[in-house]
Formats: structure tokens, sequence, C-alpha cells
């Protein structure tokens, strides 16, 4: 079907949302949305694996606005839930630009702020939310959704949506809402635990994948760096970011705290045009953060896994990991912010010992190996402070024990070796001792 569609005039689509298209500049459908948007249109079940940067917001949301078509009544007609406030505003807005031309009133439902604005609008009236799930449920409890009229059921990072954290809210959800309606999942990545739970929840699902899952745009070239410590990364972040490539920058730490020491050590050593973000930061903050960097305010935005997944920046340079992520399908959500459609961009990971074997994880679900690159010779090489070789060994015992559950880690060793050595002191005195009675 996705062969004989090559402009979005080819979908079965009302002239209120050709016109939105036409002023957002959209020149023809990405695969996702020539393989989606016809079978979310005939009513199928869908699950949609595709990269990120591939245009999977529009591949439900343009189906969905057809659908719904006006504003009609009270109550809300459609659900989407995603699992960070940031991604549940891109979504809204997306909505609104898409559907400029027509009077469907739609939500935008998350934390941070008290719920009684939020449930208030929904009072009035909407045909579409978009929300948190937590939100969902605290706006429920206040007697203004009804949710018996909702007739599709969006998943946005489904993955991420359905892992063990928000399945006891998802299935609280799903309790609320009519048994008979169309669900939709869509992600970059989607294992094999979360499909078994995508089907639990849906009725012969059309599985539509544009490509292998877990692999990253080809626009994305991919570096990484062998750095020892934390001091050698804040180094060699330095020397990065002074080079005039480094235009437009998402940096990814670990940390809350990390990400606070790498934003304060750029705006004194670099420059004055970073932000920060994290979970500790008021919603206002973040929501402006991310604005001011949209909008080319500032040139870096350094934060943790919260922008990770379907922020859609246009135009980000680089992406740098100063911290490689654990689990190696956060590392396919973080390049993602760059690279994305028809844009070119780069993706540099500083690798310390520990964080080899993440790499290794890594390479082996995007079947694709990260090119190494030299330190510049001009890089200071500090010295690893005792704390931070302690948390690596930790580290690497940890991932030493999830490749061979027999592995008894390096502190064992030394422990052990310790205490035998403790024994063989322990006994030496006391034979000492017994000498020196008998003489």
């Amino acid at each position: 079907m996705s062969q004989d569609i090559s402009s979005f005039q080819d979908f079965k689509l009302n002239k209120q949302l050709f016109n939105a298209i036409d002023d957002l500049g959209y020149q023809q459908p990405s695969e996702i949305q020539q393989k989606a948007i016809p079978l979310v249109l005939n009513g199928h079940d869908v699950i949609g694996i595709a990269q990120t940067g591939t245009g999977k917001t529009a591949a439900f949301v343009l189906p969905l606005l057809m659908k719904i078509k006006f504003a009609q009544g009270n109550d809300p007609r459609a659900l989407i839930l995603a699992p960070t406030r940031e991604l549940v505003m891109q979504v809204y807005e997306n909505i609104l630009a898409l559907g400029k031309y027509t009077d469907v009133r739609t939500v935008c439902l998350y934390g941070g702020i008290g719920p009684k604005k939020q449930a208030a609008e929904v009072a009035e009236g909407c045909d579409i939310i978009v929300s948190t799930p937590g939100r969902l449920l605290d706006i429920y409890k206040e007697g203004v959704l009804n949710a018996k009229l909702i007739k599709t059921f969006i998943l946005d990072e489904a993955d991420k949506m359905m892992d063990m954290g928000f399945m006891p809210q998802i299935r609280n959800i799903l309790e609320l809402l009519p048994m008979k309606k169309q669900n939709l999942f869509f992600s970059a990545t989607f294992p094999d635990k979360v499909e078994k739970y995508a089907h639990e929840f849906t009725d012969f699902p059309e599985k539509v994948e544009v490509t292998p899952q877990a692999t990253t745009a080809e626009l994305i070239d991919q570096y990484l760096y062998h750095v020892p410590n934390f001091l050698t990364k804040i180094n060699l972040l330095e020397y990065l970011l002074k080079d005039e490539i480094f235009e437009r920058v998402i940096i990814f730490t670990k940390t809350k705290k990390y990400a606070d020491n790498v934003f304060h050590f750029i705006e004194r050593k670099v420059t004055e045009s970073v932000k920060v973000i994290h979970a500790n930061k008021a919603q206002s903050t973040r929501i402006n953060s991310v604005q001011a960097f949209r909008d080319g305010g500032i040139k870096i935005l350094v934060s943790t896994d919260v922008t990770a997944r379907g922020i859609d920046i246009p135009e980000v340079s680089h992406v740098i990991n100063f911290d490689t992520p654990d689990k190696p399908t956060e590392y396919v959500h973080r390049v993602g912010r760059t690279g994305r459609i028809k844009h070119e961009g780069i993706a540099i990971s500083f690798v310390n010992e520990a964080e080899k074997y993440s790499i290794e994880d890594i390479e082996a679900l995007t079947n694709k190996k990260i090119k190494v690159l030299a330190l510049p010779e001009n890089i200071e090489i500090a010295e690893t402070l005792p704390q931070e070789r302690k948390e690596i060994e930790q580290a690497i015992d940890r991932y030493k024990h999830l490749r061979d559950p027999d592995y008894k880690g390096a502190f064992h060793e030394k422990k052990h070796n310790y205490t035998a050595s403790g024994k063989r002191r322990a006994i030496k005195k006391s034979k000492t001792k017994g000498k020196k009675r008998r003489k």
C-alpha cells in the first residue's frame, strides 16, 4: 500500500488537514507515515516501530484528527498517553499545529502543578486528552472525566510506557476505557517483553516496522572517545565545545548531580548560552529551557534522560553522551535527538573503563560499530579520584556478574584475601602468645 503513496494528497484526509500540512512545509510523508496512516484510518490496531526522528507523531495525529474531524459534546473521544511532561506537551503542540483549521479541542495534562486548573479544562469539554498516566488518574479522581466515549487509545513511546514501572497505572486507566476501541502503540524500540504486553491490550494488531527496531538513523555519524574519568571528560568537553561546528548541542548525563556540575562548568568556562534540565527542576524552568533551546536562544542543553525520548528539536548538530547510558535502548533514544528528518547529526560518547561494557551492548542492539576516536593530544589526562575509581570498579563487577552469575567480583576477592590474611595473622599471633606462655 505504501508504494502507491508519494504525497500527503494520496491519503484520505480532509482539506483542513491538507492546509495545515502545507503551512508546516511537509513535502512528502515519511515511510512510517506511508505505512501506518492508512492502517489507522481503516480502524486497525497498530504497533508502529521506527527510528527516532522519522515522523511517528504525525503518523498517529493526522489519522486521529481525520477520524474525530470536529468538536462534539463534552466528553473526550481519544486518549494519548506519554511518559514525560515534555513529550506530552510536544504531542499537544503537534495536534494544535496539524489541527489549526479544525475546531477539535485538545487538553494537555501533566504533573508539577495543581490539578484543579486542568480538571476545569476537562470539565469545560474536550475531544482529545494528551496526558501522563499519573496525572490522568488524578483528574479522574476529581470526578470531571467521563472516559466511556474514548474510541482511540494511543501510547507514545510505548516501550517506556509499558515497562513495569508504568504497568499498574496503565492497567488502572484501561479499566476506565471501553473494551471496544482502537489501540495504537508507537516507539523506536519494542523489546519482546513489551510486545507481549502490547498483544495483551490489542486485537490482532498490524505491526509496522519501518527499519529494524533499535537501529539509529543513517544520517547520524556516531563516535566515541575512551576517557578514564570525570575530570578528563570535563577537559574533553571544554575542548570540543570551543569548536564552532558545535552549533546546537544536547549533553546527556547519568545523574542530576552530574548534569548540574557539567552545566556550571560550561557556564563558567565555555559559554553562558546553556541551560540544564532534570527531574528536580521546576516545571516552568524545564519548559522555558527546552523552548529557549528550540528557538535558538541558547546553544547548549544539559540534561538527564528526561529529554531523551520524543522531544523534537530541529537541527540539533550534536548529541554528547557525557556518560554512556546503562540501557542500550536509551542510547538509541538519546542519539535520536539529532539526525532528525533529512538533517545530518553527530553523536559522541565519552566512555570510561566500566562504560565499555555498555558500548558492547549498544553495538549488539543496534548492529552497528561505533567509531573510536583518539583523544586530542593537548587534552590533560586527570588522575582518577579514589571514590570514582571505587564506583568504576563496582560498575565493572555489576556488568561481569550480569554476564556470568557465578562471578564473585573483584570486591569479593579483595574481601576474601583480606579475611584470609587476617586469619593468618590471628593464627600467627595466637601461636606466638602460646610460645611465650610455655616459656
